[in-house]
């Protein structure tokens, strides 16, 4: 799969894509990434890429011919590449996003900076995301978040095939606790469960916790997640049991 970034800054993206996972995923040609700068489709000498805001007040307001020409170009090279715009406007960016957009044939990203975009640059994307109800300084830390989040449900960029089958927001619930070596510290010890070689044990505790947190934490991501009879049973006890219990 191939990432397009569109950008003012290209340092802010250039090294964190490539250490770690989305390094390595690259470097075995799982993705391919290629990071733009947007002044390089700025007509004159200064290579302007924002203007004063029509109509008076403060800030500078990214242009729309620049981008226009820059994604004519960046579509020619990643046919069939859905183009996001990275706007606190957007529709917030979840898992089921990531999961979706995993699926297109590329994705391109316009990063904003500045008061934001001439209204026009809309009609040339084909969705918009937010990471959240808060503003960056521009769109590049969302879109290396959202390339993440994509990336990694690519098959093969994890190494492991299920790493990702049961993270937080797979299936709509936060993950269980995690444990590792050692087996006791502080005082603080592993769950005698997940030492017992007992597989329908371990996922039926497993399962539990994962209600149990979501219930305490986000007990919001419960009411439209898909909950089988027994979920419902265990969390109903659960329920009984949390301090948190509405």
């Amino acid at each position: 799969m191939r990432f397009d970034v569109l950008t003012l800054f290209p340092a802010m993206l250039r090294a964190p894509l490539s250490e770690s996972i989305l390094g390595k995923a690259q470097a075995a040609g799982l993705i391919e990434v290629g990071i733009h700068q947007l002044r390089d489709w700025a007509e004159g000498r200064h290579q302007v890429t924002d203007d004063t805001p029509c109509g008076g007040g403060d800030g500078m307001v990214m242009k729309v011919d620049p981008i226009a020409r820059a994604l004519r170009e960046l579509r020619g090279r990643n046919p069939g590449g859905r183009v996001l715009l990275m706007s606190p406007q957007g529709q917030p960016f979840r898992q089921a996003d990531a999961v979706r957009l995993s699926g297109e044939a590329g994705l391109i990203f316009v990063c904003g900076r500045y008061e934001g975009f001439d209204e026009r640059v809309r009609t040339l994307v084909d969705e918009e995301l937010s990471l959240g109800d808060f503003i960056l300084t521009g769109g590049e830390p969302a879109a290396l978040a959202m390339i993440d989040a994509v990336a990694r449900l690519l098959p093969g960029v994890l190494g492991a095939a299920g790493s990702a089958e049961h993270d937080s927001f797979s299936d709509g619930l936060l993950e269980y606790p995690q444990y590792t070596r050692p087996i006791e510290f502080e005082g603080l010890r592993v769950p005698d469960v997940l030492l017992s070689g007992n597989h329908k044990a371990v996922a039926d505790w497993r399962r539990r916790e994962q209600l149990r947190r979501t219930l305490q934490r986000r007990p919001e991501l419960l009411e439209r997640a898909e909950l089988s009879k027994a979920d419902l049973k265990m969390l109903e006890a659960l329920k009984g049991e949390s301090p948190f219990s509405p």
